[in-house]
């Protein structure tokens, strides 16, 4: 029975988060878990580290798929380890940048996947922040996770080049483990008008705490994942980690009748939605313009 590897940075105990919208997209194709296919999960806990260890097992065992479900870096790693075990991915980084495939129509080697944009949409995620911040002459934070050296030092140039642009000034907060979330919210509060969460897997695998710790350090906050707005979060803007995980299925499914990763283009995702947590905005004394409202795809109230 074929086996898929998937590695996962985050935590075992959302481990369905991950899986559940694989295992959709797999019998989307025709394949059923435990009938056609299994899936050996690795979950890393939080430290990308462990990363390396997992993708080795994966290429002694050869597995007949790897699921890079780690983001750009998992991919990367996984890369490095074989040339000719297929490898699916979810990308917050740009895929040719990062040096992943050399084109998205038609990568080469063994990779494909998804590009969910994640990191490139930053810079617009100040912008709308910025619109709904008072107009104290105080900055706003980014919350970073160190870690992810695929994803985080490019999204950190991007926003620090947008904020210049912008007369806007921006300072880094770094947290990468559970027992540094706190901290980095009050150092938020009490350093900056707001807060732009840089895209992490590992901030993912704790949204809704983040959603939790926003409002109670009063901390205006965007995040990309439509989550992070439901649980309290003021805003979010970006794709659906949902919906690229079942792209990601829909292709380990292709690859498993036969397919070659060469013949599958890397999907980019063209659906961004705008998510404004209304209660929240009350809640922390601010007023969302009526402008912002009416381009959101969602209004929480």
């Amino acid at each position: 029975m074929p086996v898929i590897g998937l590695l996962g940075v985050g935590s075992a105990r959302n481990a369905e988060r991950v899986v559940a919208p694989v295992r959709r997209g797999l019998q989307e194709v025709g394949f059923v878990e435990g009938r056609d296919f299994v899936i050996e999960q690795r979950w890393a806990e939080g430290q990308y580290q462990r990363i390396s260890g997992f993708a080795d097992e994966f290429v002694r065992r050869q597995v007949s798929i790897i699921v890079a479900a780690g983001g750009t870096q998992s991919a990367l790693v996984a890369r490095s380890k074989t040339s000719t075990i297929p490898i699916v991915f979810n990308a917050a980084a740009d895929p040719v940048a990062a040096g992943l495939v050399s084109s998205l129509e038609r990568p080469d080697g063994n990779l494909t996947g998804v590009s969910n944009l994640a990191g490139e949409l930053g810079p617009k995620r100040l912008e709308l922040l910025h619109e709904v911040l008072p107009r104290t002459g105080r900055g706003v934070a980014l919350l970073a996770n160190p870690s992810n050296r695929a994803v985080t030092p490019a999204a950190i140039a991007a926003i620090q080049a947008a904020s210049k642009a912008a007369s806007v000034d921006v300072q880094v907060i770094h947290a990468s483990s559970e027992d540094e979330f706190e901290p980095a919210f009050a150092q938020a509060h009490s350093k900056a008008a707001g807060l732009v969460i840089v895209p992490d897997l590992v901030f993912l695998d704790n949204i809704e705490r983040f959603g939790e710790l926003s409002l109670r350090h009063a901390v205006p906050a965007i995040f990309q994942f439509r989550e992070f707005a439901a649980a309290g979060g003021l805003m979010s803007y970006g794709g659906s980690f949902s919906d690229a995980m079942h792209q990601v299925g829909v292709y380990a499914g292709r690859l498993l009748r036969g397919s070659k990763p060469a013949d599958l283009p890397v999907q980019q995702f063209t659906k961004i939605e705008l998510v404004v947590n209304l209660k929240t905005a009350k809640s922390l004394g601010l007023t969302v313009p009526l402008s912002l409202l009416g381009r959101a795809d969602e209004v929480i109230e």
